[in-house]
């Protein structure tokens, strides 16, 4: 998984502790976490897209959360910029090599190794798709109980 996510994520948390519906610049979310602008950009762009976050043109544009963080889930985030493709690719590797003479029928039903890891990926979507934003941020706030007001002051600067 891309640091994209990480930062998507941080980003998205970020926004809903301003709280307001003022868009705050890429520069300024960049600055926040000490991130490149451009690449973080690519990410925000893509959480548009994926109807996350709004973007608002203009000098004093930027971006604001599009939905509540009860309603974005981290797969939601994961699959805005990591794509819907499952992250386990099988290329069939058994059918070369020492399998490439072996019958055709040998290779009708997915390998052991395909079958793990495509149960392994539907656990951790299911478990992604469980969490929201919002118990991401409160687990946050448990741990840091000032994190939303340390988040305001240092972008009100």
């Amino acid at each position: 998984m891309s640091e994209g996510v990480e930062w998507a994520i941080h980003c998205c948390l970020t926004l809903a502790w301003l709280g307001d519906e003022r868009p705050v610049p890429t520069a300024k979310l960049a600055g926040g976490y000490e991130l490149p602008p451009a690449y973080l950009n690519k990410q925000l762009q893509a959480l548009v897209k994926a109807g996350i976050l709004a973007s608002v043109a203009g000098a004093r544009g930027g971006f604001r959360l599009a939905r509540p963080l009860e309603k974005i889930t981290l797969m939601d985030v994961v699959t805005a910029i990591e794509g819907p493709d499952e992250a386990f690719q099988c290329t069939e590797i058994r059918q070369r090599g020492m399998g490439a003479e072996a019958p055709e029928r040998l290779y009708r039903a997915p390998c052991a190794v395909s079958t793990a890891m495509r149960k392994a990926e539907m656990a951790y979507r299911r478990a992604l798709a469980a969490q929201t934003l919002a118990e991401v941020r409160e687990a946050a706030e448990r741990h840091a109980p000032d994190l939303g007001e340390g988040v305001r002051r240092w972008y009100a600067r």
